[in-house]
């Protein structure tokens, strides 16, 4: 089964991205992981894409794709992948179904996690973070001492991407820039919504739902 799977920060696409990989048994590819490991193993797209990374820009979708559609040939992905954040873009979702198309890899369906903005701010903005890497979230998972991390007794710290302004901030470009997308898959027939307002493993149950049609 080849699946994209879509979501808003917060929606908890990594969650189930994590979970379906493991249940399926299916590589889960993100185009963050990707990078990384070709810049770490110094392949000749991943020399390409530091040049880029080292001065801060955006790495072009050319050499994007090209790292996606080697990953995408790898042993692992015989019997399907779960593509995470790629495309972001039409001109990528373009690139994409053209590499997708040369492999005989074409996507079974794209999966799109839907959460209100309100919910979502209510999810971002109750998380608090510790300078020792403990992270916590004030409704989900509090800590024992108001406002005290439990592993080292530290202050916690609301991080300036998780205040309110900033994240409608980023709900309002993310749902910008996908809506594009989300109607290109429609319109392709593959789109399947997901509410992703219930509990993870309601969420996770539905996704499921949709994904063993293609097993």
């Amino acid at each position: 089964m080849n699946i994209a799977l879509f979501g808003p920060p917060g929606a908890g696409k990594g969650t189930q991205a994590k979970e379906l990989s493991k249940y399926y048994n299916i590589p889960h590819i993100s185009t963050g992981d990707i990078l990384r490991a070709n810049v770490r193993d110094g392949t000749e797209l991943g020399l390409k894409a530091k040049q880029y990374m080292d001065k801060g820009e955006l790495v072009p979708d050319e050499v994007l794709i090209g790292l996606i559609r080697n990953r995408l040939t790898e042993p692992d992905c015989e019997t399907g992948y779960l593509l995470d954040g790629y495309p972001r873009t039409i001109p990528q979702a373009d690139a994409l179904t053209g590499i997708l198309s040369d492999i005989n890899k074409p996507l079974d369906a794209v999966i799109n996690i839907e959460v209100s903005d309100d919910e979502l701010v209510k999810r971002l903005s109750g998380r608090r973070s510790c300078t020792c890497g403990e992270s916590y979230h004030v409704v989900f998972n509090p800590p024992e001492k108001e406002g005290v991390c439990n592993a080292c007794g530290a202050e916690l710290y609301q991080r300036d991407d998780d205040k309110e302004e900033v994240i409608r901030q980023r709900l309002s470009v993310y749902n910008e820039k996908t809506k594009p997308l989300i109607n290109y898959y429609d319109d392709a027939g593959i789109l399947v919504n997901i509410d992703g307002t219930g509990a993870v493993d309601a969420v996770f149950a539905d996704i499921c739902k949709v994904m063993d049609q293609f097993k």
